[in-house]
């Protein structure tokens, strides 16, 4: 039986996907970044630089403030909450982040609570609400 001059063989294939495989990575390799040139490498670090009007936004709660980020993101809400509702009862435009802590917002707590489930003593986007309303009435009153 005769071998057809159309049907490669197999060591054919083999040959050129490795020949394939030689030219493919220098040619990868020359498109990555080089460190040493002073260019940084995709996601070697993921922290991103703050900008100015991210100075005064009230920071992610630490961990160990609660034991869900449920709640710690109702935390958050509360806090910018009470920022919000300092600046308009002193009519102060600047940022009030470091007149705040952490322990406000839990102080503050049985005022925004709506359930007595410790799980889920609030409704976190009702006061993501409250609080996008409260700062836009405090950017409102500052633009003026």
């Amino acid at each position: 039986m005769s071998k057809s001059k159309l049907t490669p063989s197999c060591f054919t294939l083999m040959e050129a996907g490795l020949l394939s495989l030689s030219l493919a990575l220098p040619v990868g390799l020359l498109v990555l970044p080089d460190p040493a040139l002073g260019q940084d490498r995709p996601f070697t670090s993921m922290e991103i630089a703050r900008d100015d009007a991210d100075a005064c936004r009230v920071p992610k709660p630490p961990v160990d403030l609660a034991e869900t980020a449920y709640l710690r993101n109702g935390y958050r809400a509360i806090l910018r909450i009470l920022i919000a509702e300092e600046a308009l009862a002193t009519e102060n435009c600047t940022c009030l982040l470091d007149d705040f802590t952490w322990d406000q917002a839990l102080i503050a707590l049985p005022r925004f609570q709506t359930s007595d489930n410790p799980r889920l003593p609030f409704k976190v986007l009702d006061l993501y609400a409250q609080a996008d309303a409260f700062e836009a009435q405090v950017a409102e009153a500052c633009v003026k």
